[in-house]
């Protein structure tokens, strides 16, 4: 009978031990949201959209100040989030919006330095916090098909010549540092920090994404979405520096 209540005792014991344990951890996990949330509502949300709120007009797309993240848990890779915003270099040399940054220039137009943003750099451990949250934000997942892009290869001269002469994508993105244009992102880190099913669900219509985005709508054959996938992985691997 002793030895019954032992075991009864010492089932309840655990059971206690087990319960305590597994709150204190439901609880640090909520705590790490919420410090995550409070991050990017602290230093983020005046520059960047969390929720799904896509610019209907012109006017809406030059007073935004950063990307959309709504979608970032479909768009961004973590891994490299978490360093890039540990320590930030810029990805658009022209801001968000580069009609907003830019100034006439002796031979052309110039980009504006002073009236870009410096964007906040946060510790390992806010990073973590915030890329935590950022990987839940899902909006347009139905946009993006699992499995969509197929590895592949292709040389760099290949690449180049289709992203360059046939696409015409040289004008608007660098595809080094200070080569190619400059209203829309740098390309040479894209695959680095974009997944590669959502580079090909963008490539193939990106006005899904931004209904009144300035990107064209190139209408690309499957084999030359793959082909240009194939095209910024290589070019990630490149040494810029």
């Amino acid at each position: 009978m002793a030895n019954e209540n032992l075991k009864q005792r010492t089932g309840t014991l655990w059971a206690v031990l087990l319960t305590t344990v597994c709150w204190n951890s439901a609880s640090a996990v909520h705590a790490g949201t919420t410090t995550g949330k409070a991050i990017l509502e602290q230093q983020c949300v005046s520059c960047h959209t969390l929720s799904p709120v896509t610019p209907q007009t012109v006017e809406q797309i030059w007073k935004s100040k950063g990307p959309d993240l709504s979608s970032a848990g479909v768009k961004y890779k973590p891994e490299w989030l978490k360093s890039w915003l540990q320590k930030p270099v810029r990805i658009r040399p022209a801001g968000n919006f580069y009609g907003n940054h830019i100034k006439t220039g002796e031979k052309s137009d110039v980009i504006d330095e002073a009236s870009l943003v410096k964007h906040p750099q946060l510790s390992s451990e806010d990073a973590d916090l915030v890329v935590g949250v950022l990987t839940t934000l899902k909006h347009n997942q139905e946009l993006v098909k699992q499995g969509d892009y197929q590895p592949g290869t292709i040389s760099m001269t290949l690449g180049e010549m289709i992203f360059d002469k046939f696409k015409g994508c040289l004008a608007c993105h660098q595809i080094e540092p200070g080569y190619g244009g400059l209203s829309g992102p740098e390309v040479y880190t894209a695959a680095k920090r974009l997944q590669e099913d959502y580079l090909i669900s963008f490539l193939r219509n990106p006005q899904a994404w931004e209904p009144k985005g300035v990107m064209p709508n190139k209408n690309l054959k499957e084999v030359d979405l793959q082909k240009l996938v194939h095209y910024l992985r290589t070019l990630s691997k490149e040494d810029f520096k």
